[in-house]
């Protein structure tokens, strides 16, 4: 992925967390809310014309290929069924252990073919595909359970990729991503470099204290860019939440939590040199 599809992934994923206090969306309004992102960034997208016609080519190219698996596996299936009911039938046992083992290795590329629609391809965390599948009523977008939700944004993410490059930031996002992974088993990257944790329970005070000890863990980490040394550190924000909770709401209290936090923590920690 280039440089301004990176920058354009963000601004896009921007853009839809602003989208959703509208109840109805304009063409203009999109426009508008898009431009008002790409200013953060100071975005200047080179050759736009080519650069999504490079975007939809891929995209199309991905379905293709992800609708061909998925036919395939479906045939696969129906084949192994039709010799199972055959065997059954016919009390083959010997057609039956070559069906187990076939309906086994099918199940393995099942769960690969599951892996490449719900993992972020860069960090290997969970994407928003898979959280809305998973935890959101299509029909009125709430939730569906209980549970407790943070949401975690870096800090001074954008001078670190403006000082060491694109590179090194991908490699942060991934590091952080593994230490998200030492407390949950449901890291999602919902967008650039903010991600979502998700725990089962509502314990707000152990969440909250071990949010505390991975972020003091990470500060302590001096991380290497050629022959520059730096740290990491992220602002948090959490919310409980309860089945048919909106999603909305629920993400808006806890980023209202989140940039409480970045504020008080960017009193102390001032940059990204140690």
């Amino acid at each position: 992925m280039s440089h301004d599809e990176k920058t354009l992934q963000i601004i896009s994923n921007e853009t839809k967390d602003a989208i959703t206090q509208f109840d109805i969306v304009t063409p203009s309004i999109y426009a508008s809310l898009f431009s008002e992102q790409a200013k953060k960034h100071d975005a200047e997208i080179e050759d736009e014309a080519a650069l999504s016609a490079n975007i939809i080519q891929a995209q199309c190219s991905s379905l293709q290929e992800l609708q061909k698996e998925t036919s395939k596996n479906a045939k696969e299936l129906s084949e192994h069924t039709s010799k199972a009911i055959s065997a059954i039938e016919s009390k083959d046992t010997d057609s039956l252990k070559q069906v187990l083992q076939e309906t086994k290795a099918l199940r393995l590329e099942i769960e690969k073919l599951k892996e490449s629609i719900y993992k972020d391809e860069l960090t290997h965390a969970y994407n928003r595909k898979w959280f809305h599948d998973n935890y959101i009523n299509e029909h009125d977008n709430t939730l569906k359970n209980e549970g407790t939700i943070v949401i975690i944004d870096l800090n001074y993410f954008k001078e670190i990729n403006d000082t060491f490059g694109h590179i090194i930031g991908d490699k942060v996002l991934i590091f952080i991503t593994n230490q998200l992974k030492k407390v949950s088993k449901n890291v999602i990257r919902y967008g650039g470099d903010e991600f979502i944790l998700l725990f089962p329970h509502q314990n707000v005070e152990q969440i909250t204290k071990i949010m505390h000890e991975l972020r003091e863990s990470i500060l302590t980490k001096k991380l290497k860019a050629h022959n520059d040394e730096f740290r990491v550190s992220f602002s948090y924000g959490l919310n409980t939440f309860t089945q048919g909770n909106e999603l909305s709401k629920v993400v808006e209290e806890a980023d209202k939590s989140m940039y409480e936090d970045k504020l008080n923590i960017k009193k102390r920690v001032q940059g990204i040199y140690p």
